[in-house]
């Protein structure tokens, strides 16, 4: 098969939407509030610090993004996944905001995004994370068994740097 000739066999999902008690996971990109989303990675993330919205905007665009909205429709969370919808997936930006945490709502966000259509069958998924383990092990994520398969540029202050 060429490049010319390679077109999609699997179209994407339509937008996928998960409820409980008032809240609402969506993949629906209409309803991502870009202002939230790049605040909370900006000032309050530790992993994304300083982050512009250009690059934020980059990100969503290329990514399969699930927001968390509270009752009265705000944004109140949000999920990023990097994937190719076959074989691999990396679940990063993920967050709840502090008047929302306290309910289980960013383990049920994890299962949301595990249970998304696109998702399912995937060899490898993948996250990393600083201070939120407990929360992806209730949802079947492991300590990395074998972390001398894995290898990393990081450039945790690059937003900060670019300043």
């Amino acid at each position: 098969m060429t490049a010319q000739s390679f077109r999609s066999t699997r179209p994407l999902s339509p937008p996928y939407t998960q409820t409980r008690d008032g809240y609402r996971v969506s993949t629906d990109p209409a309803l991502l509030d870009l202002t939230v989303i790049q605040r909370y990675l900006a000032e309050d993330s530790y992993w994304a610090q300083g982050i512009p919205m250009e690059v934020v905007e980059r990100s969503i665009v290329g990514s399969l993004c699930l927001g968390l909205y509270d009752p009265s429709g705000a944004q109140v969370g949000f999920a990023r996944v990097v994937t190719d919808r076959a074989t691999f997936a990396y679940l990063c930006d993920v967050f709840v905001l502090p008047a929302h945490r306290g309910q289980g709502l960013g383990v049920w966000l994890t299962d949301c995004v595990l249970a998304h259509p696109d998702l399912q069958g995937l060899r490898r998924f993948l996250l990393t994370t600083q201070t939120a383990h407990g929360v992806y092990e209730k949802s079947g994520f492991v300590r990395v068994p074998f972390p001398e398969r894995f290898m990393v540029i990081d450039r945790p202050t690059l937003y900060l740097d670019a300043e």
